[in-house]
């Protein structure tokens, strides 16, 4: 088994060179990859701010609510205009999914070191190839990148992977061996591969359980705090917008291919006798693993690029002023419900009141008939008749003898007082009580 060269060698300089491109072109793509994770991360943060302060501004109005009301107010005005400004910068910088092309730059330079450390190490051209694959490459990936395509400069170590301490690590520059490559690229991304399928099923597990939180939290808002619901909504949209995003399902699917095929070809070199490991083997497996690698590469990338197509950042930025608006009108109808409730339980009483003193008078009306129509109630009825009767034939009587009596007395200022006394004490005497 041959041993990894001296540090103290001159690295070869057409390696140099292509590792230095690769470190450039992966420096660019992490780069950019984490800015756009960051500002998308943002926008999803934002909508969720946004409903949180749509329904704080309605729990507390800045017409009472003094200074904290106009403080909701004013970051409730402000959070729009944060998202869709990250949303404009988002769309306009990077829509294009450059990194994608940086990456595949990247992993297509690395794909080229390995064959010319091992399929063409003895071969009197391979400078002269990868050379010509270098200036191929770094051609396609600026015109993938529509002709703005920025090294920047590379202070680290190269290969950037390589880590002196760890024996498993590929130092980079000299021809490997068939044990050599086998530990270093069949092993090495063997095991990167089985971690990163770890690692997204757990993201996924959280993502998953995460929008099944927020959504039953959600339901139970619905009951107790409606105005509320649209909080647990906006949380829902950024995790499955999240989720989107990340394109989960697809990458899994992907790294666990590549995991399976890696698998198969480390079993089957496992399974080789030290005889059978011959030159031609050791080729094929260095044309399988770079071959499995770079589709895995390609699909990856394809994955992404449709994530990005179906992810609208328009639609995504629009989402804040749409949950602000949704609050609103949450709270207009349950505010309206409330207008309704007070109306219709107003109308009720009303109505009960109505029927209530209908009732009342009708029953008074029937009683005083039922007691007019009694024989008691006739009986004074009667009674009163005749006396009033007897009453006024008396006065009449009285009257017309009085009249005859006096028919010839002339009355006047001459008429002696005896005589009007005699006639005015002839008259009936009232009944009424002197006050």
């Amino acid at each position: 088994m041959q041993t990894q060269q001296p540090q103290q060698e001159q690295p070869t300089p057409i390696l140099e060179i292509a590792w230095l491109r690769h470190a450039q072109l992966d420096q660019i793509a992490i780069k950019r990859s984490n800015h756009y994770m960051s500002l998308r991360r943002w926008i999803a943060i934002l909508g969720v701010l946004a409903a949180l302060f749509a329904v704080l501004s309605q729990v507390f109005p800045f017409e009472t609510s003094g200074v904290l009301g106009v403080a909701i107010r004013g970051i409730l005005i402000l959070l729009p205009i944060l998202g869709s400004g990250f949303a404009a910068y988002t769309s306009s910088f990077f829509s294009n999914g450059d990194w994608l092309i940086a990456r595949a730059g990247a992993e297509e330079i690395k794909k080229d070191v390995y064959t010319y450390r091992t399929i063409l190490r003895n071969s009197p051209t391979k400078r002269a190839w990868l050379e010509k694959r270098l200036v191929e490459i770094q051609r396609s990936v600026f015109r993938g990148m529509g002709g703005e395509l920025t090294m920047e400069d590379y202070k680290g170590s190269l290969p950037a992977n390589y880590h002196p301490n760890d024996p498993n690590s590929d130092p980079g520059f000299h021809d490997l061996t068939m044990d050599e490559y086998f530990k270093y690229r069949v092993m090495g991304q063997l095991n990167w591969h089985s971690a990163r399928v770890i690692r997204r099923q757990n993201e996924r597990k959280r993502l998953q359980l995460f929008i099944l939180i927020s959504g039953g939290i959600g339901a139970f808002m619905a009951v107790i705090l409606p105005l509320w619901v649209a909080l647990t909504a906006s949380l829902t949209a950024a995790f499955i917008g999240w989720q989107e995003l990340r394109n989960l399902d697809a990458v899994i699917k992907n790294y666990s291919k590549v995991r399976m095929e890696l698998g198969i070809l480390h079993d089957h070199w496992k399974n080789l006798t030290e005889a059978e490991k011959t030159q031609s083997e050791f080729f094929n497996m260095v044309k399988s693993t770079e071959a499995i690698l770079w589709s895995q590469n390609v699909e990856y990338i394809k994955a992404m690029q449709e994530a990005l197509k179906e992810s609208d950042l328009d639609e995504e930025a629009s989402l804040i002023n749409r949950v602000i608006q949704e609050a609103r009108d949450s709270d207009r109808r349950l505010k309206k419900s409330f207008e309704d409730s007070v109306v219709n339980f107003s109308r009720e009483k009303l109505q009960d009141s109505e029927e209530a003193l209908s009732e009342n008078f009708d029953t008074a009306l029937h009683t005083l008939v039922e007691e007019a129509s009694s024989d008691l109630v006739q009986a004074e009825l009667a009674s009163m008749q005749k006396s009033i009767a007897s009453q006024f034939y008396g006065l009449t009587a009285a009257l017309e003898a009085i009249a005859d009596e006096f028919s010839g007395v002339e009355i006047g200022r001459d008429t002696p007082p005896a005589v009007l006394n005699d006639y005015l004490a002839r008259f009936p005497k009232s009944q009424e009580v002197k006050g």
